[in-house]
């Protein structure tokens, strides 16, 4: 009963956001001189910086384009001027014909103090298909951003649909919550992998560790149905029993009827998700899952540009479990804080865990700096 009221909720909260953006949306007739580009295309994004050797090139860079004057045309891009013709006539004209366009001609009013940054948002464009690589039973593991705790497993391709993923925590997990570490091998939508244990990062928090979660050793399956990439079952199986001193280590940081939970026998998953782009988003999806016996619902999504900010967020509800307390984690991840090669590749921010606290009240149990490297593009 409970699965179906979540699932309820699911569909009326996807139903009601596309009913909002039909609403949003809008049509641009003028024709637009002087623009900034939405940061919606990472092959042109990357292309347009390539031709002038900015190196590395950043798939959310700023760019404006100014083609007022017939004679002195330029583009700017994170500040540097370079002029309309440095670039070539394919380039010139996938600029000129792009779509997705800020108009920087618009007047400015008085109460543009208070509106311009919705002013600036473009509604009808919050929501767009996920890319080719999302949808794909075979090779939708690939995904160049490496997390250090939680998130989506880093992955990469050896040969087309035969690669590797690895992860720190489990895909649900927040901070200093699980000692809990994987590597994979993909072919043809299958896996299969090996999970272990570093207890080093369980150990970093000295309090509120009554709802941990503690794994040994054991073997992992799954599969990805082959009509696209939206239903995931697996088998999880333990094949190193906790010993007692383990079992004794972990279970001291039991509080009453609140109970870590240690990883024994076998585990069947599965996991529902529906990949989407969501404010220019390169990989997202909302979800729902069974995992290790716990259920849990949530979004994730990877470089979001809101108002001329990047950022990853994710949000976890692990709302039923056969040992823990309900959990609510949330990742903030701003890019856009370094520079260099950083400026595109880090983003930093906190993660914190809400639950129920030693004490029986609801509060934070665990907060901690969060980072990601992103390693290649989205291409």
């Amino acid at each position: 009963m409970n699965f179906l009221k979540l699932a309820f909720f699911y569909f009326i909260v996807v139903a009601i956001t596309n009913t909002s953006m039909v609403f949003a949306q809008f049509d641009e007739e003028e024709q637009i001189l002087f623009y900034q580009m939405e940061p919606l295309d990472d092959s042109l994004f990357l292309k347009i910086q390539l031709e002038i050797f900015i190196d590395p090139p950043d798939p959310k860079a700023e760019i404006i384009v100014d083609l007022r004057d017939p004679n002195n045309q330029t583009v700017s891009i994170k500040g540097a001027l370079y002029p309309f013709l440095a670039f070539t006539p394919e380039t010139r004209a996938r600029i000129t014909t792009f779509p997705f366009k800020i108009n920087l001609e618009e007047d400015i009013h008085y109460g543009s103090v208070f509106s311009r940054v919705f002013e600036k948002m473009r509604f009808g464009k919050l929501i767009a298909p996920p890319t080719a690589t999302q949808i794909s039973s075979t090779v939708q593991y690939i995904n160049p951003f490496l997390q250090i705790f939680g998130g989506e497993r880093f992955g990469f391709a050896l040969k087309k649909d035969i690669g590797i993923s690895l992860g720190s925590g489990t895909p649900y997990s927040g901070p200093l919550e699980t000692n809990f570490v994987e590597a994979n091998f993909h072919i043809l939508g299958f896996s299969g992998g090996f999970f272990n244990s570093i207890d080093a990062v369980t150990e970093i928090k000295e309090d509120e560790n009554h709802n941990n979660l503690y794994a040994t050793a054991g073997i992992q399956l799954t599969y990805v149905v082959p009509f696209g990439n939206f239903f995931q079952v697996g088998y999880t199986r333990v094949l190193d029993d906790p010993t007692i001193t383990q079992i004794e280590k972990w279970q001291r940081n039991n509080k009453g009827d609140y109970k870590v939970k240690i990883l024994e026998g076998s585990f069947i998953n599965w996991e529902f998700r529906y990949p989407i782009s969501i404010l220019a988003s390169t990989r997202g999806k909302f979800y729902i899952a069974r995992f290790l016996n716990e259920l849990h619902f949530g979004f994730t999504g990877r470089e979001i540009s809101l108002a001329g900010s990047t950022f990853d967020f994710m949000f976890d509800a692990m709302t039923n479990s056969d040992v823990r307390q309900p959990q609510y984690v949330f990742n903030i991840l701003v890019q856009k804080i370094a520079e260099g090669y950083a400026f595109s590749a880090l983003a930093l921010g906190p993660s914190v865990i809400f639950s129920t606290l030693s004490n029986g009240n609801f509060g934070v149990t665990s907060i901690f700096l969060n980072f990601r490297l992103k390693v290649g593009t989205s291409l």
